[in-house]
């Protein structure tokens, strides 16, 4: 199979503000080297809000439009989380869009509680991977990153890349860099973390720390406090070659999530 070129970008979003967010993620992207799959942070269009009354879009909102059609403008895939309303509820949602507009989502598991947004977003309850270009690739979100159980690959084929795009505070970025390099080792999986840069509407900082991690848990790529753009190929032989050699995996605790 061939390689997966993937580009992470690493943007200081304006707050609540998707106009303005849009602009900047184009300009980002195009300046950015050709990608397969492009990733942007958590609630790329507004930072982190807890207002998604007034920050909300519908699955055939503008948000999603521009990400169809950057999706098709640059023949690549293109994912990242919203706010989406739907049915009544709001849903911090990841979307995975391909080039020729297949629409792949997985809503949020894991709300974070000490921002009350198990108070106003209805969490997600399936583990989602959606296969492109041949990669299977797990869609998670920020605070799922804690949670191991729920992002455990259970079999040699489960997925090839576990994706987390996030908006993850400064403060508590040890804990990023490591949980991260963790979900890589133990699901022997090429581990993607994309987290945005600045301080948002609520004070709160962010160093980004975003990176591009082998199933070897060596740092590929990483980068800090910088508006910018990591890019990385995704080497499936080598992927293939270190799980046959080192099959830590047939001796994973079986088990199920109810």
């Amino acid at each position: 199979m061939e390689p997966l070129q993937v580009a992470l970008i690493q943007s200081n979003l304006l707050w609540e503000d998707p106009e303005a967010n849009l602009a900047k993620l184009t300009a980002l992207i195009a300046a950015a080297p050709a990608a397969d799959m492009v990733v942007l942070p958590e609630m790329f269009s507004t930072g982190f809000t807890m207002d998604p009354q007034n920050h909300c879009e519908e699955m055939d909102g503008n948000s999603v439009f521009w990400m169809i059609e950057m999706a098709e403008n640059l023949e690549c895939a293109i994912t990242g989380s919203l706010i989406i309303h739907e049915d009544g509820k709001y849903y911090n949602r990841m979307i995975f869009v391909t080039p020729d507009g297949v629409q792949t989502h997985y809503d949020k598991r894991h709300l974070f509680r000490m921002a009350g947004e198990h108070e106003v977003y209805t969490g997600g309850n399936q583990q989602v991977v959606v296969e492109y270009l041949g990669w299977k690739i797990c869609l998670q979100v920020c605070y799922d990153l804690r949670f191991p159980v729920f992002s455990r690959k259970k079999s040699e084929q489960g997925y090839d890349i576990l994706l987390y795009s996030a908006n993850w505070p400064q403060a508590r970025s040890s804990h990023w860099k490591a949980l991260l390099l963790a979900r890589a080792i133990e699901n022997q999986a090429y581990c993607l973390g994309v987290n945005r840069v600045g301080t948002d509407g609520k004070d709160i900082s962010y160093s980004g720390d975003s990176a591009i991690i082998s199933p070897r848990g060596e740092f590929l790529v990483t980068a800090s406090q910088v508006e910018t753009v990591l890019s990385a190929s995704l080497d499936w032989n080598e992927l293939e070659s270190y799980r046959k050699a080192f099959p830590a995996w047939q001796d994973a605790d079986a088990f199920s999530l109810k």
